[in-house]
């Protein structure tokens, strides 16, 4: 176990040799020292709007920044590949360009927590100077291959494209000039499950992460793998002392860890190990005998960072070094140390009633029985990951989903010829209402119901997240984990989530409804999955393989 109290190394007796560049139009040096352009740009020079998501592993694309014009991944670009050349972050495009971007996605709520937002407005921007045209969406589908964004669903990115491409981006922005966004920060919080406000700040990545504002000269620290912190004084030498392992993808593929409850059963379903897939990593920082700020932000993480062991841990070490320190965990940290969703493995009858057997987690039976009280819960011990029911919709999503469908199921069972559509229908346990519905155009038509909607635009990408975290769940999402609880993925792209180019046409119908607002996208995540496994026959185990594709359509 690392020193948690000692600096990792001695400084080196020989400064090391300088790499000079542009950044934003001004000129710089940083040391040569074998560092990435990433750690050049947020440690050496203060510019925090590229986002670190999963360095070094290059594969979520939140670090995505202009280098000579072109959109470079800087978290696995060696800083000394970038001697003499241009490089241009969200920061450094002109007054015009920022004010589109910004534009458009505020306009269509194509940024929610805003971490991902800046490395791929830097992308389009790249594909936009090339000419690209406004309604030709594959070569944005393309682009957006190389991001990973948890929140918005991508279609409100690609019409954010369209808007900015066509020059429209500053009309809706002046049509929306009126546009309460103190209200729209009220539906966002009630959505993300945590303060949230919006604004063209956000989009441009300053929405006040914790990592982005942490002091200058400030010690970092990082889990050493054996329970402890191993620190220094910069990143790169936490990260050295720590021995950081490379994130790696296992060949096993998820398969659902739970066998069935014996019975006969209407419906049955095993779930798998999921990974959040939140892109701010957990982060803090604390001054000796201060609060840690908080590892939450601007987003909620989907409930994953609630109790995050980043808190504790940076107090601690901020009162023992007599100074300041900032604790970040890496993409690999976070899918070993963090909570994730408990997979169950259920069966209900005709009436309702069965059992839903899960991995032991405090507060599930609760949780479930607030939507399914007639579901015997089982608890059993499993090696693997921390789980929690903090994390969206835990333990009654799946109920819900279970008895959505078998109500969905006794539909179509009673419709002539079969013909009735697949359609679920979710009341959340804080009264928010969703209808879900998949079409044989492979469409997903959302209709929500959850108080005052205060924002139509904020709700709207919010239901459509939600579809889009429903729709992976369903078909492709899922972590291997092997019998004695190792976790075989490690990379984002090992976590099965659905591209840009995968996912069809989300249509979300908004309606006013009195009392109180309430959280409606989470009733929205529960309906678009039984809708979406209906469609597909009810098949037993998640994730299911099967993308959502129109009816005779040929896979690409």
């Amino acid at each position: 176990m690392s020193d948690p109290v000692a600096p990792s190394s001695p400084p080196s007796p020989t400064s090391p040799a300088q790499v000079a560049f542009t950044v934003d139009g001004r000129p710089v040096e940083v040391p040569d020292d074998g560092s990435s352009l990433l750690v050049a740009l947020r440690d050496h020079l203060g510019v925090r709007s590229a986002k670190d998501g999963c360095s070094p592993q290059g594969q979520c694309g939140c670090c995505t920044v202009l280098v000579d014009g072109a959109p470079r991944v800087a978290c696995v670009t060696p800083v000394r590949r970038i001697a003499g050349r241009v490089v241009t972050t969200v920061d450094g495009l002109g007054d015009d360009d920022r004010a589109r971007w910004a534009g458009a996605f505020l306009a269509t709520g194509a940024s929610q927590c805003g971490f991902c937002t800046p490395g791929i407005v830097c992308r389009l921007e790249g594909l936009r100077s090339k000419g690209t045209a406004a309604d030709d969406r594959a070569p944005v589908d393309r682009a957006l291959a190389a991001h990973l964004c948890r929140c918005t669903g991508w279609q409100t990115i690609g019409e954010a494209w369209a808007l900015a491409t066509t020059g429209a981006a500053g009309t809706a922005l002046a049509l929306g000039a009126d546009r309460d966004l103190e209200a729209a920060g009220r539906r966002a919080t009630l959505e993300g499950g945590s303060p949230q406000h919006v604004g063209a700040d956000v989009v441009l990545g300053r929405a006040g992460f914790a990592d982005d504002t942490a002091p200058e000269g400030a010690l970092v620290a990082v889990p050493d793998g054996d329970g402890g912190w191993a620190v220094g004084e910069t990143l790169t030498e936490a990260r050295a002392a720590a021995g950081k392992v490379q994130g790696r993808h296992g060949t096993v593929e998820p398969v659902p860890p739970l066998d069935l409850p014996e019975g006969e059963w209407a419906l049955a379903l095993r779930t798998s190990w999921v990974e959040p897939a939140y892109l701010e990593t957990d982060a803090s920082w604390c001054v000796p005998g201060g609060e840690p700020v908080s590892p939450l932000a601007n987003g909620g993480a989907f409930g994953a960072k609630v109790g995050s062991l980043v808190v504790g841990a940076v107090r601690d070490l901020a009162d023992r070094h007599g100074r300041p320190v900032r604790v970040l965990l890496s993409r690999e940290d976070t899918v070993r140390l963090g909570p994730k969703r408990p997979p169950v493995a259920a069966g209900v009858r005709a009436n309702g009633t069965g059992v839903l057997r899960a991995v032991r987690t405090a507060g599930l039976a609760e949780a479930v029985h607030a939507v399914a009280p007639g579901l015997v819960v089982e608890e059993v011990d499993l090696a693997g990951p921390p789980t929690s029911v903090a994390i969206r919709g835990a333990g009654w999503v799946e109920a819900a989903v279970l008895l959505a469908a078998l109500e969905a199921r006794s539909a179509l069972d009673g419709a002539p010829g079969g013909s009735a559509a697949h359609v679920a229908r979710v009341v959340s346990p804080a009264g928010g209402e969703a209808v879900a519905a998949v079409g044989l155009d492979g469409a997903i038509r959302v209709e929500v119901r959850c108080g005052p909607v205060l924002d139509p635009i904020v709700l709207r990408s919010y239901a459509i997240g939600a579809a889009h975290m429903a729709l992976g769940w369903v078909t492709s999402e899922g972590l291997a984990v092997d019998a004695d609880g190792t976790i075989g993925d490690l990379t984002v792209r090992s976590f099965g989530v659905l591209r840009a180019a995968d996912m069809p046409l989300v249509e979300v119908t908004l309606h006013e409804s009195d009392g109180e607002p309430v959280n409606g996208s989470d009733a929205v995540f529960a309906a678009v999955a039984a809708a979406v496994w209906s469609s597909q026959g009810w098949p037993t185990d998640w994730p299911t393989g099967q993308l959502l594709r129109p009816a005779g359509a040929v896979p690409q």
